[in-house]
This record gives C-alpha cells, structure tokens and sequence, in this order.
C-alpha cells in the first residue's frame, strides 16, 4: 500500500541541497500544500535549504505554487521556463538571489522524457540563435548565474547545430491529481489538465528520486477504472491528501472546481460575451486575417491568448480551424488572462509534452503571438525587460517550428491612448515606450534565423502591418487616418523598408459590426 504523509513531515525529510521538480502551468496544477508546508519548514527551521528548483511552464498565478517557497536560502538554483506570474521568484532573480537558468518550456518537457530513458539530455534546433544558445546567453539570466560554466551545449551532427540541454537528476518530484488509491494509482478527473506528471515521475525514478503526489481524494484500491489511472501506483512512493481544497488545491485561480474547465460539461458558446472594440480586438481581427481553413493554430499568453479565441467565435469560423494551446489543450474557447491555459468546451486535453511533439515535429500552420519588443532585424523579445524577469515559456518551441508566426502587439506602450470611431483609429497619446526598436534586450525569436529558413513572418499592431524578410522589416498596410511619418516612422529607432504596395488596413476590423467570413484566407 502506498504510503499516507503530512506536508509537514514531508518538508523534514528533504535533504538540504535536493534537486526537486515542480510539474504546474500558470495558476493551475500545483501541489500549494507540500509547496507551503516546505517555506514554512524553511521559516521556521531553515531546512531544507540550498534546493535546487526544477519546473517547465510557470508555477504560479501571482500568489500560489511556486511563490511559496520563494526564500533567499531556500533556493540556490532555478531552471524553468517562465516567472511572469510569480513576482517573489521573479525579485529573487533580478536581485541576484538564486541562480536562473532558463530553458524552452517544451524542451523542458522532452527533458523529462529524455531523463526518464536516461539519456545525457536533450537534443533539439530549438533555441538556436536565441538567448538559450551559448553562443549568445546560455539562458543565463542574472549576473550570478553568468559567471557560471555554460550548462546548454552545442552539437554538431551531420554537420548541423544542435543544443543538448542536459540531464538535471530529481530528488523529489511533486505530483498533483484528484484521486489516489491504496496502492498508489493515480488519477486526474477535476484537474483542468494532465501536464506532464507520468513523464516527471518516470525521470525522477531513473536517478532514483522520489515521487510525492497531493490528491483530494482516497480511493478503495483496484475501484479505478484502469484506463482512468494516469500514474500507476509503482511510481508513487507517498501521497499527501488535502485538507482544505479552497486554499491548498484550486482546480484553477477563479474557483475550486468547475465541471466546465475538467470537461465534463460543454455550455452554448452564444453565453459568452462580446469582446469590447478596443485596441486589443481591433489587433485581434487583423490577426484573424491571416486564417486559412482547416490551419493547425496555436495561441501564446496576452493578446493572442485573450482575443484570438474569442474573435473567432464571434465571427462564427472556429470550426473552420483546430485551436491549441502548449498546455494540451484542442479545440473550445481559451480563457484568457492569470488562466491561460484552459479553455471552455474544449475537443481534447493532452498531456503537455505530447502537443510539444506535435509543434516540434509537423509545426503548426500558424501561430499568434504576443511581443514586447521587436527590431530592425525582426527579432522578438518577450522574455526580459529592463531588470524583469519573465521568460521564455513555450514560446521559443512554438514560434521557431510554426509554418507561419503572427505577432499581435501595441505599436508603443506605456500611456498609449487610442479610440475607435466610423472605421478608423484615432491616437489621442502616444506610449512612453517604443517598441520597435534598434536592439532587443534579449532575443526570444530570431528574426535572422526565421529569414535564413525562410519562415512567413507577420507583425501585427493597431496601426500598421509588417512582414520579415532577409533584408529586414517591410512596411505593407497601414491604418486608415494614420500619417506614416508621424503616427509610424517618428514612433520607431529604425526605418523600415516601405512596400512599393503599401496598401490600407481593411476598415471593417475598425467596425464594430461581425466582419464577413470571407475574411479568411483561402
């Protein structure tokens, strides 16, 4: 029988110095009562301490998950993919505190796989001319962690470049489902997605870690059905059972459960609300634009993640593609905001690093992304501003393998004040911050590796529409009422190449009537 442990007594046990991976996405899949009872132990006792740290998505929505134990001493090292939502880690890191590596979010996953076959790591093109390349940053984020040896590695085989991101031995790994049985089988019906916890089970046993899950519910054993089982109960060494689900284990930030986000019920698509016209629908729509039918799409955190999914159904053409989101999901409506991620009415849930297999391998047809920064060679930067930390998450993965890549983004931020009126945009105060710039700080996306491969780049704003080419930014639309020199070249640290066939935005994106389905491309 499997073994029944406090959270309290668990945190004890923990060596100082461990290597413990955390599996979550965002707001949602995290074990918050072993995490907290492990930060109180540290308070308390200052043990376990000098841990180790390893996650693939983010772990946090701003308050839960990986924030718990967010202590200088607690942890030594971090490697993971993103911190946007965890500003205690996020501070740890910009002060120099902890050690940070960050890693694609999906070669993170495959990691796991790779560790769970015990191989030396990770082998993959993705990251290469970005910041995880050692040749440029090694995903070294801090000044700490740059005085460090380089851990990502180059290869060469056949004469291409690889990166090999390498093998990072467990300890611990935290699990989380719904039910566990009395011989450790375990399962995951009201959890919102299945994650990659049978993949971090297995790399924890290949180094001779252990496996801690935190479940809700304690089941008769062999009362499963066995297709049900998501972790067999050989993996699991212990369980921990939650007391309190509203504090310890959230099926997602707005509730404790809901059939709706598990699956379990589909509700009419017309109960949703209409978007509001504003700047980040009128981006949206644009974006839409570059639909073909029966596309593969795949919708990144910001704009695209809050719009994209919400416009399409509107315009009554979500049928007409297959939406995914890097956690698993297929199909439905994407919930937007701290719950990217999920989605209502979804088609299938997968495991995480399966649909990474899906975007490494075939590449999706078209991919809508967010973008903080972009320059003259078409680099994209959504990984770090200024001393913030965010990281990469699945962005790197996604972008660098999509057969078409969209970036939906404001032209300037910071102050931006715009209004929509009679089919036209009307800027009232430019943001403080320009966007479009000589240099990115870090490059998330790179523009020169995406030209030399010949990738359809297309870069989306209010106000104007750029596409990358091998001599760089090219100018093709702009919106209507906006003066070019003005509204657009005086807001940029470089000039684009202007279209000889620079054409207008189409008005109707402007209007607050549906647009046509005609809309998409054939």
């Amino acid at each position: 029988m499997v073994i029944s442990l406090d959270a309290s007594d668990l945190a004890l046990e923990i060596p100082n110095g461990s290597t413990i991976a955390l599996v979550g996405f965002g707001g949602m899949g995290q074990c918050d009562k072993i995490l907290k009872a492990i930060g109180q132990c540290y308070k308390e006792t200052g043990k376990p301490n000098n841990l180790t740290v390893f996650h693939t998505a983010g772990q946090s929505d701003k308050s839960n998950g990986i924030e718990h134990i967010a202590e200088e001493g607690l942890i030594t090292r971090i490697i993971g993919g993103h911190w946007g939502l965890a500003p205690k880690i996020s501070r740890l890191i910009e002060e120099n505190k902890i050690e940070c590596h960050c890693w694609p979010q999906g070669q993170l996953t495959h990691l796991l796989r790779a560790m769970a076959n015990k191989l030396p790591g990770q082998i993959s093109p993705i990251g290469l001319g970005t910041f995880v390349d050692p040749r440029i940053e090694g995903g070294k984020i801090n000044k700490r962690t740059k005085e460090k040896k380089d851990i990502i590695q180059v290869l060469s085989i056949n004469h291409e470049d690889f990166l090999l991101y390498p093998s990072i031995p467990f300890d611990y790994v935290f699990i989380r489902g719904t039910s566990i049985d009395e011989n450790g089988n375990m399962t995951t019906e009201e959890e919102p997605l299945k994650l990659e916890i049978l993949s971090a089970a297995h790399a924890a046993k290949a180094y001779g870690g252990k496996v801690i899950a935190q479940v809700k519910y304690l089941a008769n054993k062999q009362s499963f059905h066995p297709k049900d089982v998501v972790v067999p109960g050989y993996l699991v060494d212990a369980f921990v059972l939650v007391d309190d689900p509203e504090t310890e284990h959230r099926q997602v930030p707005s509730t404790v459960y809901s059939p709706v986000f598990s699956g379990d019920i589909r509700t009419p698509s017309k109960s949703l609300a209409t978007l509001p016209m504003d700047i980040r629908k009128v981006i949206g729509r644009r974006a839409v634009q570059e639909l073909i039918p029966s596309a593969v799409v795949n919708l990144g955190i910001g704009i695209p993640g809050d719009v994209i999914g919400p416009i399409t159904n509107e315009e009554g053409f979500n049928q007409d593609m297959t939406l995914t989101l890097e956690s698993g999901i297929i199909g439905g409506i994407p919930i937007g905001a701290n719950e990217f991620g999920i989605a209502r009415n979804a088609d299938a849930i997968l495991d995480h690093e399966y649909l990474f297999d899906y975007y490494h391998g075939v590449g999706i047809d078209i991919t809508f992304m967010g973008a903080a920064e972009v320059d003259k060679f078409g680099n994209v930067n959504v990984s770090k501003f200024g001393k913030r930390t965010v990281g990469c998450g699945g962005f790197i993965d996604i972008t660098q393998s999509a057969k078409k890549v969209v970036f939906c983004t404001t032209f300037t931020s910071a102050g931006l004040e715009v209004s929509i009126e009679n089919g036209k945009i009307n800027i009232h105060r430019e943001g403080n911050i320009k966007k479009f710039t000589n240099q990115v700080q870090q490059i998330t996306f790179s523009g020169n590796y995406a030209a030399d491969h010949y990738k359809d780049v297309i870069y989306v704003t209010e106000r104007a529409v750029f596409i990358l080419t091998q001599e760089g930014l090219v100018l093709t639309e702009t919106a209507l009422g906006i003066d070019i020199e003005r509204d657009i070249l005086n807001q940029m640290e470089f000039r684009p190449i202007i279209s000889s066939d620079l054409k207008e935005m189409d008005t109707r994106i402007f209007l607050e009537q549906t647009m046509s389905r005609q809309m998409i491309r054939n």
